[in-house]
């Protein structure tokens, strides 16, 4: 009799065992998984490389348009950067805008060169007109957070519709495309190099003081298409981000995003998150017509979900 008890305890120790390493084992796997750090790190650090691109971008226009002399004014000449157009090697004009000091706004030390590429007798304001951009060792700060990241790149600028950004409004001029694509060698703040490539359409509408900026993907690679960006995160993981619905930028909210919806996915880690613009300070959609402040994050890390609402940079 005593031979049998000791037998059901054995057993019973056996499966309790059994049971307790199963358990370890599922928390093994599921450790890290109700986690949205990398999601919502890479989040921001899309907007604020977009952001920067989209001020690099419109210092490039401003000094193609400067010298094609249509212009009355240094207006579109950035602010604590000098110009230099005297490079020319048989059909090419290499302009470089060379960075040393805070943009216009204060809010970003800037140092490092943009250079541009354009053909003797191509003209910015031609239907379809082409230069290339490089940024060399472009480096921004924010002055509000001291953060600093470095971007190397080679991208294609294209004027799809023609005219000038100051034209939007007059004359019957409504609307003018912009796109660029490439890729951007990024140097983030923790020291992190990473490769991004780049296929952002541009449409501007409205008029000077008044601009909107409205952005779509156009990139494909494999099975992903209406790609914005795509690449690899800070933590080596390879991601793709599609504009689902056209996000929307005013002039007027400082050049921020105001509408719109981006979808990040990261498959080799079972990742995504969408993306909503256009939040309050209380994490409510903003109204009549207020400049929003914050953005909205939904979240997904294997089985688990959740929502953040973080501040635009």
């Amino acid at each position: 009799m005593k031979t049998t008890r000791l037998i059901r305890t054995a057993a019973l120790l056996l499966a309790l065992t059994g049971l307790t390493l199963t358990s370890c084992k599922k928390d093994k796997l599921d450790e890290g998984k109700n986690d949205s750090t990398s999601i919502t790190q890479l989040s921001n650090d899309e907007i604020n490389v977009e952001e920067i691109t989209n001020d690099a971008l419109q210092d490039v226009e401003g000094v193609l348009s400067y010298n094609g002399g249509n212009l009355k004014s240094t207006a579109g000449i950035p602010c604590n950067a000098t110009i230099d157009s005297t490079s020319v090697v048989n059909d090419t004009i290499t302009i470089y805008i060379t960075y040393d000091g805070l943009s216009c706004n204060g809010r970003k030390y800037r140092t490092g060169q943009v250079q541009i590429k354009k053909q003797v007798g191509s003209h910015w304001g031609m239907v379809g007109a082409s230069v290339n951009v490089r940024y060399i060792n472009f480096s921004v700060t924010r002055v509000a957070t001291g953060k600093t990241i470095v971007m190397n790149s080679d991208k294609t600028f294209t004027n799809v519709t023609g005219g000038f950004i100051y034209m939007l409004g007059q004359n019957g001029f409504s609307s003018l495309i912009h796109r660029v694509s490439g890729y951007i060698d990024i140097t983030f703040d923790n020291g992190t190099t990473r490769v991004w490539n780049v296929a952002r359409q541009r449409t501007f509408t409205g008029m000077p003081g008044e601009i909107v900026l409205t952005v779509d993907g156009f990139g494909t690679s494999g099975e992903y298409s209406s790609l914005v960006v795509w690449g690899t995160n800070r933590n080596g993981e390879d991601f793709y981000t599609q504009i689902l619905q056209s996000v929307v930028h005013k002039e007027v909210c400082d050049r921020n995003p105001v509408s719109g919806i981006k979808f990040h996915q990261i498959p080799g880690a079972d990742k995504s998150a969408t993306i909503t613009f256009g939040y309050d300070s209380n994490n409510l959609p903003v109204t009549n017509g207020d400049c929003p402040t914050h953005y909205r994050v939904d979240w997904v890390n294997g089985t688990y979900t959740g929502t953040s609402f973080l501040p635009l940079p």
